[in-house]
């Protein structure tokens, strides 16, 4: 797998990495077509990522009914003992999220993707790691955050043999 430093160093200099639901379950799952990818990133400088607050009882659920409930327990594990830094949100992110969610009515984009997005823009995040482009794509949000793994060079986001 290709280093993508470029792409950390771009997105530390702004920020964070806010990490999306589906981004979380393609780092636990190995046999997902982004793990690769998506894991050098999150190697390459960890702290960078943060999980906000609205996607834990997601990933807990979705990592149970489709990685098993091992994998599901990994996960609680892992953000206890701070392998992941959580974002506990402030008040204006759900209002926030809110105007995100009536901007783009059309989209029908949820509440955890919105709190996800609203968080980005408050953190002045570098890049929304996330494998929904469906909402993620669409939104135009402040500072304009890098979608990963959709803006890694195509040589990152290929898997590796």
């Amino acid at each position: 797998m290709p280093k993508i430093s470029w792409l950390v160093s771009a997105v530390s200099g702004r920020g964070a990495i806010v990490a999306d639901t589906g981004a979380i379950l393609a780092l636990l799952d190995r046999g997902d077509l982004h793990h690769d990818s998506l894991r050098t990133l999150f190697d390459e400088n960890p702290n960078a990522w943060i999980l906000p607050w609205a996607i834990l009882p997601e990933v807990d659920y979705l990592a149970t009914k489709e990685l098993g409930h091992a994998a599901a327990t990994a996960f609680v594990d892992d953000v206890a003992d701070g392998s992941f830094r959580v974002e506990w949100g402030h008040e204006a992110d759900v209002a926030r999220a809110r105007e995100i969610s009536h901007q783009y009515a059309d989209l029908a984009v949820g509440l955890v993707d919105a709190v996800v997005m609203a968080i980005a823009e408050r953190l002045s995040a570098g890049a929304i790691a996330t494998l929904d482009l469906r909402h993620f794509g669409a939104v135009t949000l402040e500072g304009a955050p890098k979608l990963v793994p959709r803006d890694l060079p195509r040589k990152a986001r290929r898997r590796s043999k």
